[in-house]
Order: C-alpha cells, then structure tokens, then sequence
C-alpha cells in the first residue's frame, strides 16, 4: 500500500510542474545525465544518488519529446501529461516489479524508497535547472551568459544534491 503511495505522490507532484511552457534541453545536457546513471551504478553509489541522475534523465526526455512533438505539429489532447506519464511509469513500473523500488531495507525519510525519493528531486531539480536557464537567457536578451551555460544550468543542481547526499549518507 505504502508502495502504491509513493507512486500516486511522484505522479501528483510532476503533473503540478509539468503544466507549464516546456523549453528545450540541449542533447549534450541529456547525454550528461545519462553518464551520470551508468557512472553511479557502476560504482555501487547509494540509490538514493542514483535516483537523482534518473529523474534528471527522465525531465530530460520529457522536455525532447515535447519539444519534438511541437517542432513536428503533432498536437493532441493531454499531450503534456500523457508524455510525463508516460515516461515515469515506463521508469518506474519495471523498478517496482523487479523489486528495486520498493525494498524494505532500502527506505529514506517516512519511509519512502530512497531510489524513488531521489527520482523526485531529481526531476525536480533538473527542470528548476533548466527552466533558471531560460529565465537568465531571457533577461539577456536570448543570449547565455557563458558557453555550455545550457548543459551547466539543469546539471549542476543534481552534482549539488549528489555531493549532499554523499556525505550524508555515508
């Protein structure tokens, strides 16, 4: 039950900062992310860091396609939360049928599995990111700040909360 919980929490909680202007992330910036999974479970770091760089991923995905799906026209009711949905339960659900979402051993705060916890920040995280860079590009005039500034913005708060998460659980 508690499980079906946390599922119904992450769902709610991307569909309120999913409905907003989507803007695009760069190829660089999702390939950046991707690494940081497959560097992470290569060595062996805590599911709650993991869960970091998979919400980071997952946002980032979310963002292409949409981005894709209005580049190509293809417009079609519930579009946005249909996407979000999408790619969370295409994540998420094979993480909790083979039991790495959801093990008893492996709980963070009230209870809520530490891989799923971490998928939530991250996504947070990663679009608060991504959606700073727009705002500081906006305000000068269309233009970043500095070079890569459009891979830095999303990425660095997931290496911020990664660094935190660390030390806190070690």
């Amino acid at each position: 039950m508690r499980k079906i919980k946390n599922v119904i929490l992450l769902t709610f909680l991307l569909f309120l900062i999913g409905l907003k202007q989507v803007f695009a992330v760069c190829p660089v910036c999702t390939v950046a992310v991707g690494a940081g999974v497959g560097f992470s479970r290569w060595l062996q770091i805590d599911d709650l860091i993991t869960g970091l760089w998979i919400g980071g991923l997952i946002v980032s995905l979310i963002i292409w396609t949409l981005n894709f799906l209005k580049n190509k026209n293809i417009n079609f009711k519930g579009k946005t939360i249909i996407t979000i949905l999408s790619y969370y339960l295409l994540i998420i659900l094979p993480l909790y049928f083979s039991n790495i979402i959801g093990h008893p051993l492996n709980k963070f705060v009230f209870g809520i599995d530490k891989l799923l916890f971490g998928i939530i920040l991250g996504s947070i995280s990663f679009y608060i990111g991504a959606n700073y860079y727009e705002y500081l590009k906006e305000r000068n005039k269309g233009h970043a700040y500095f070079p890569f500034q459009k891979v830095v913005m999303p990425t660095i708060p997931l290496i911020v909360l990664s660094i935190f998460f660390y030390f806190l659980t070690k």
